[in-house]
């Protein structure tokens, strides 16, 4: 079950850019992963919240427009994955990963919707 989780790392970086949203779970004391009680009561201001890859994606889908896709690549094997502003449907990421399993992909995908953001901050 832990795997349908963002890994810590990803968890933080999605805090820092303002991810508050409930979720089943969430990190503390470093990489500790803890599922969240019912009443919310476990869940600390310090704690990191650990949404599930679905949860992230559509934050960044409705917070910051960002549609992902994830598609088989039949000609090289692998991934495809493409990041679009919706807004004017700008591609702002296009790559193929030959060598990754769907999942790694997944998180290779949200770790450049998160590099896509920070960007864009800084500009």
């Amino acid at each position: 079950m832990n795997k349908e989780f963002i890994p810590y790392k990803e968890a933080l970086a999605l805090k820092e850019l303002g991810f508050n949203e409930s979720c089943f779970g969430y990190y503390t004391d470093g990489e500790l992963f803890t599922f969240q009680q019912e009443d919310g009561a476990s869940w600390l201001h310090g704690d990191t919240q650990a949404p599930l890859y679905q949860q992230a994606f559509r934050w960044f889908r409705e917070k910051y427009r960002l549609l992902h896709f994830i598609t088989p690549n039949l000609e090289k094997g692998g991934w495809n994955i493409q990041v679009i502003h919706y807004n004017g449907y700008k591609v702002l990421h296009e790559n193929n990963y030959n060598e990754l399993l769907h999942e790694e992909a997944e998180l290779a995908c949200l770790r450049k919707l998160i590099e896509i953001v920070n960007k864009n901050k800084d500009d």
